[in-house]
């Protein structure tokens, strides 16, 4: 018998055991992106171990990253051993684990490829991304059987393990801007949409068949965007589909506080707990003294991006915002910590403390 999406009661259930999640979208200040946190020669769990003390220090109680489907085809054994060190660590500092095995963000434009990954491009917001599978699998429904490997072993080893607390299964689906730099567009994609929607249904089913003790979503994304009270918010097919099929609702939200008001709505409408898998973006008027104390009232667990200044420079606004705000360099746009650990601004680390000392 297929195991079916959780009734609400039994989410409800499951998040009356669980704290007021408050956390962070993790990749080390060392890795310029998944594949290079996760593979074997560069995978730094020294640094790891050390940022997670920061965070447990600062108060969270969460975090959420993703895997590589590229490493899990080459070294299968080596990921799942890297995996369960990564749970260790976050354990030994109270953090729970969200994991996600697939993401449609390859900024980089490049297929995923194994080894050095390139270095950032000097002043460009997450550069490097690597998305998992990458667009060369998604668009290729005869290499979606090792898909189905994929998403069945790596949850289906890890059904049990309560150091998981969700199953992300696929960030931003249909997702495909390529960030080419300062003065140039971004690049969209949209033949890729009706696979990557179909690849999150099979998903969803694929993880049901492991039959994991945690609940399984996918991010409504499309309302992240969006800085106009006239735009449609989480309108896309895509985005309502992945409500309906997950166990609790997951959602994303760079965004004013009041848009934040618009998308909580919405989202609340499906009756099932709220995961804002990824917020905080202060040049898109996502401030952390405004909208946290609302996820903390309305126990809305939160997942700002990043937790300390590295590769990946998502301390610097997306390239359309760059453009537009010739100022920006005074502000981080994501990140909460400098590469030492001390805050960037010691208002918002003061902030969460001052919110989850329970």
């Amino acid at each position: 018998m297929a195991v079916q999406q959780w009734s609400t009661d039994r989410a409800w259930q499951w998040w009356s055991r669980q704290p007021w999640l408050r956390g962070f979208n993790y990749l080390p200040r060392t890795a310029v992106n998944w594949t290079e946190m996760w593979q074997r020669d560069t995978f730094d769990l020294p640094t790891i171990r050390q940022e997670l003390a920061w965070a447990r220090e600062v108060g969270y109680n969460t975090l959420r990253t993703n895997l590589p489907f590229i490493v899990w085809q080459a070294d299968r054994d080596g990921l799942i051993a890297r995996i369960d060190s990564f749970l260790a660590a976050a354990a030994a500092e109270g953090i729970g684990v969200m994991l996600t095995p697939m993401d449609d963000c390859g900024f980089s434009g490049d297929h995923p490829y194994l080894g050095p990954q390139k270095g950032p491009v000097e002043q460009l917001h997450n550069s490097q991304a690597a998305a998992s599978p990458g667009r060369n699998v998604v668009m290729d429904i005869t290499q979606w059987h090792e898909i189905e490997r994929y998403i069945k072993d790596i949850v289906g080893t890890f059904a049990k393990d309560d150091r998981i607390l969700v199953w992300d299964l696929y960030n931003e689906p249909t997702n495909r801007g390529i960030f080419r730099g300062p003065g140039l567009s971004e690049e969209f994609d949209p033949a890729m949409e009706p696979y990557s929607h179909h690849l999150m249904e099979l998903a969803f089913a694929w993880a049901r068949e492991a039959d994991p003790s945690q609940p399984l979503t996918v991010c409504a994304w499309h309302a992240a965007n969006h800085f106009s009270p006239d735009e449609p918010i989480f309108a896309h097919p895509t985005d309502i589909r992945a409500m309906e099929l997950s166990d609790v609702i997951s959602f994303h939200a760079y965004q004013p506080l009041a848009l934040l008001e618009k998308s909580l709505a919405i989202v609340a409408a499906y009756e099932r707990p709220l995961l804002c898998t990824e917020w905080l973006a202060r040049h898109a008027q996502s401030f952390m003294h405004e909208q946290l104390p609302l996820f903390k009232e309305r126990k809305i667990a939160c997942y700002q991006w990043g937790l300390v200044k590295g590769k990946t420079q998502t301390h610097l606004p997306w390239p359309n915002i760059q453009r537009e705000l010739p100022e920006y360099a005074d502000t981080w746009f994501h990140d909460l910590l400098e590469a030492d650990g001390s805050p960037y601004d010691g208002r918002e680390v003061a902030l969460i403390r001052s919110l989850t000392d329970e």
